[in-house]
């Protein structure tokens, strides 16, 4: 499949950034011509994915956040968000709806929303090393209707 299009990004992990990256990814996709719900979708997806690389992946640290993705021909957009943190122990727990390993104000809810919000979440991760989120959604959009 041919790539039309990509991008590579690394930013701090500072919750500042999550925003940012919701902003980048809206723009990213926008040539396909998205409908609302398909943008508010990706960005509530990446949203969640950076949001669990700063809180669970660095955790009392800070490190980087690499963020990188793709369009192929037929729409399909792959974004992979990537940390070097302390990685997860038990990807088919840690994926659990309300299991989390933050305090108590962490709902346990983040793979579960990227699950509902693109085609398909794939997690690689090893202790220690830092983890990696590749979410895979096809744009439908408007124009294709």
């Amino acid at each position: 499949m041919n790539i039309t299009n990509e991008f590579r990004l690394s930013l701090e992990s500072k919750s500042v950034n999550e925003a940012f990256c919701r902003a980048v990814i809206a723009a990213f996709i926008t040539p396909l011509d998205p409908t609302i719900e398909e943008i508010a979708d990706l960005k509530t997806a990446v949203s969640e994915a950076v949001t669990n690389a700063i809180v669970h992946g660095y955790r009392e640290n800070s490190g980087k956040i690499y963020i990188d993705g793709s369009i192929n021909e037929k729409g399909i957009v792959k974004i992979r968000i990537k940390d070097n943190g302390v990685g997860i122990e038990n990807i088919a727990k840690a994926m659990e709806p309300l299991f989390t390993t933050g305090e108590s104000d962490r709902a346990g809810l983040g793979f579960t929303v990227m699950q509902s919000f693109c085609d398909r979440v794939s997690v690689k991760s090893t202790p220690q090393k830092g983890t990696s989120v590749i979410l895979t959604k096809r744009i439908i959009g408007r124009s294709k209707w």
